[in-house]
């Protein structure tokens, strides 16, 4: 059959359907039965499931022309989604194809949630078409004759690439492309990718960078006009100062008429606090809602979220409270509204949620915008701009992930085995690893086969034996089993207790801010200012404190930041306000709240860097305006604190938004001598980044994630797992005998890379020092909180009130402030 015959089937089912195919898809189908790898740009809801399933079965049909009488069993092609919950459709859309044209192809699914009798039955049976996830593949990859099970197969496609890439499941997926590349030669490769910036360097690392199947590639863009309606709602009255306790819900009873006009409305909050709050308030205000809204998020149990699911599929909800839950996946045709609650921090989650309406291909979005203060208008403006522009965030890759690459060649090792010669060219084909150098290699070797330089008296770290013919094996059924328990372990972060030495227990509190303390730092928690004694496994142990000053710990849930593209949109929306034209309704709106800023300060143009003090009860403040998002704020004001305190001895509190930063102290700042010492160089950054951040305790806690995906640390049996205290506690011994007898171990390296490049941000520092340094620094010694500093002042204070008593105390400021 030649191609255009092959078109003509696809074509012919589409007509069934009463639908015409998108040229996109097309393209696509054309260029696969060219043999061509590629991928595929389309938004969500566009049909692109159809581009590629309908491509592999016409492949099938060419190479199998009597398909009805002579079906070869076996394996013949995979698909690989981030999301299980997405499987099951994706299966129906397969067999809603190979069913309506007569060919018999089965389609399975593998994924966590597959029971051990579907199992077994494509162990001794594979289907024609499997659905998988990144896991699940390498946990086949672990089993003996994988290369033959994978021989066959002529296409893979990975899903929701853009989801993948820029996290260590993404190098998962590098490492499994790579290996089935040599043991299926046919193999043609296709991502599909919802818009993100580099789509370039996404083909680039999804193929292989200078491979021969990147040069044989196509990048194919849906190019529909996804059309986005973005609304804000207005206060009535515009508030001067404005604060972000209370979540925009004095904004509620704007919402309610929006979905009563629906007929199925998503409201996206961006934590789960947030979403339960407003749930609650919503019902408590509106009881006739009762049976009619619904609440999802990662933390309500699998059935309830499923249910909740198939209920807005069916239109027997109403309206639905949900997180980023419902960001990706399940194919939601009839939502009708989206109402975005508080800034989404990035432009591609803004598109991706407004895409949860009209969620078919033609159909126009609409996306609401509610402001939890007055300021985030300025972001609703930006995002408007961004969303007509199509200004998409960059995902960022991952380098020479060591803890992935010890996993993966111990799953080589527990199949088939492996010799180095063969893989580690392979290996080093993957963008991940494309850097790897013959030492590099040969430390990951002697690592999985004696465990470490370190840890050589230890026989249970001497997991794979190198047989007489140079093969890399496991041969312990004991060592394999773990192994294979532990594919894909990715370690959530952890809960700790904190505890009066003396005993009195006082709450929970999240790893990742205690990890930035050490002994003798203080902070706020539970209303009382708490010194650190030490951590001990899961528990943090302190006494009470007299310090006026301390640290505000920051939860999970509220570390959303700005990503770098929606800072410089910001930034941009912001410099609009000086304009005399040209502004958005989102900055008229605004103007109350400039011209009072502009009154007691300025508002920064492009070539101006803000920086105000003033004083109140609580002591001396310094507000630092770079508008780059609160990680890099956070390190930026750690930074500035430890550069400040070398000049002369003074302790500070920090605060921080995604706008600015606060350091607050009981002493007054010489402001001047700060901006004469040019304390905003770029010069020494890592070495004062690694004192000001106590570095060595946040890599130790980085260390977990890598000790457990290594397989330094095992994560226990799925009926008795190990609890957090066990992991951390296993995983500090190694880190700390790493750190004293083998400093240039490469996983303990890795800690530290991690924590500077991916939680502290450290390029995006150094280019907002750079463009501080370009800048004009201007210091407003104002004479009291301007409506800039307003929300970052009031921050702090959230943490040490309940909500009824913040807002009282914000009532009474907001008087004394708007006092002429």
């Amino acid at each position: 059959m030649n191609r255009k015959e092959l078109q003509q089937i696809a074509m012919g089912w589409f007509e069934q359907q009463g639908w015409a195919p998108f040229p996109f898809q097309k393209q696509t189908w054309i260029a696969f039965l060219q043999g061509k790898h590629g991928l595929l740009n389309a938004p969500t809801g566009s049909g692109k499931t159809y581009a590629l399933w309908v491509a592999i079965v016409l492949e099938y049909i060419k190479r199998n022309p009597e398909y009805s009488t002579k079906h070869k069993k076996g394996l013949k092609a995979v698909w690989i989604t981030p999301l299980k919950a997405l499987s099951v459709e994706i299966k129906q859309a397969a067999e809603r194809f190979v069913e309506g044209i007569g060919v018999p192809l089965t389609v399975g699914i593998r994924t966590g949630d597959t029971d051990q009798k579907e199992r077994a039955t494509q162990k001794r049976k594979m289907p024609d078409l499997l659905i998988t996830t990144p896991e699940s593949l390498h946990l086949l990859l672990s089993s003996k004759g994988y290369d033959e099970v994978f021989q066959d197969v002529f296409a893979i496609v990975v899903d929701e690439w853009h989801e993948l890439l820029g996290s260590k499941r993404g190098v998962q997926m590098e490492l499994a492309l790579s290996r089935l590349k040599t043991v299926s030669p046919r193999l043609r490769i296709w991502g599909i990718s919802a818009t993100i910036g580099n789509l370039d360097q996404a083909r680039e690392v999804l193929l292989g960078p200078n491979s021969n199947t990147l040069q044989n590639s196509v990048l194919i863009k849906a190019n529909i006009n996804k059309k986005i309606k973005v609304k804000s709602i207005l206060p009535e009255a515009m508030e001067t100062f404005p604060w972000r306790g209370h979540l925009g819900l004095h904004l509620l009873d704007e919402a309610i008429p929006i979905i009563k006009n629906s007929r199925s409305t998503l409201l996206f909050t961006n934590t789960r606090a947030q979403c339960e709050i407003w749930f609650q308030k919503i019902l408590e205000k509106y009881p006739e809602f009762a049976g009619e809204i619904a609440m999802h998020h990662g933390s309500i149990n699998k059935e309830t979220r499923l249910w909740v699911e198939h209920a807005i599929r069916d239109e027997t909800l109403k309206a639905v409270v949900c997180t980023s839950s419902l960001d990706l996946g399940v194919d939601f045709a009839p939502v009708e509204t989206i109402i975005q609650i508080g800034g989404p921090k990035g432009v591609a989650r803004f598109m991706q949620r407004a895409g949860r309406s009209g969620h078919q291909p033609g159909k126009e979005s609409v996306i609401y915008f509610l402001p939890t203060h007055a300021i985030e208008l300025i972001e609703a403006s930006a995002l408007q701009k961004a969303v007509l522009k199509n200004e998409i965030e960059d995902r960022i890759p991952y380098l020479n992930c060591f803890d992935v690459l010890v996993q993966y060649l111990t799953t080589l090792a527990v199949s088939n085995g492996f010799y180095p010669e063969e893989i580690l060219p392979e290996v080093q084909s993957t963008f991940c690893f494309q850097t790897l150098t013959r030492e590099q290699s040969q430390w990951v070797l002697n690592f999985i086969t004696i465990g470490a330089q370190s840890l050589q008296s230890y026989d249970e770290y001497k997991k794979v034996e190198i047989e007489a013919d140079g093969r890399f094996k496991v041969n312990s059924r004991a060592v394999a089993m773990r192994h294979r328990l532990q594919i894909g372990t990715i370690v959530s972060d952890a809960i700790m207790t904190v505890k009066y030495l003396k005993g009195g227990y006082l709450g929970s509190i999240e790893e990742w801010f205690i990890s930035k303390l050490k002994p003798g730092d203080v902070f706020t928690f539970a209303g009382r200012n708490l010194e650190l004694f030490k951590v001990k496994n899961m528990q943090v142990l302190v006494r009470k404190s007299n310090k006026k000053t301390a640290k505000v710990p920051s939860w999970m849930g509220g570390r959303m930041s700005f990503s770098s593209e929606m800072s410089e949109l910001l930034r941009e929306e912001l410099y609009m306000a000086n304009a005399k034209t040209g502004k958005s309704k989102e900055l008229k709106a605004l103007s109350p709240i400039f011209d009072r800023q502009q009154a007691e300060s300025i508002i920064p143009g492009p070539k101006e860097f803000l920086i105000e003090t003033f004083k109140t009860r609580e002591g001396y403040h310094a507000i630092f305006y770079p508008f780059e998002g609160r990680f890099v704020h956070e390190a930026l004001g750690s930074l500035l604190a430890y550069r400040i305190s070398l000049l002369s001895p003074i302790t500070f509190s920090l605060a921080f938004n995604d706008y600015g930063f606060e350091l607050l102290s009981d002493q007054e700042i010489d402001m001047q001598q700060v901006l004469d010492n040019d304390l905003f160089t770029t010069q020494f950054l890592h070495s004062d980044l690694r004192k000001s951040l106590n570095a060595t305790e946040m890599a130790k806690r980085k260390f977990r994630d890598v000790a457990v995906i290594s397989g330094l640390v095992f994560t226990g049996y799925p009926d008795k797992m190990l609890k957090s205290k066990h992991l951390q506690s296993s995983s500090q011994l190694f880190f700390n005998v790493f750190r004293d007898y083998e400093p240039d171990n490469l996983l303990f390296q890795q800690a530290f890379t991690e924590t500077f490049e991916h939680q502290l941000e450290e390029g995006r520092l150094q280019k907002a020092l750079q463009r501080i340094e370009n800048q004009n620094i201007i210091w407003k010694p104002c004479k009291k909180p301007t409506p800039f500093s307003f929300p970052i002042i009031t921050d702090r204070l959230r943490e040490k009130l309940s909500s009824e008593k913040l807002a009282d105390r914000i009532k009474k400021m907001t008087t004394q402030l708007e006092k002429p």
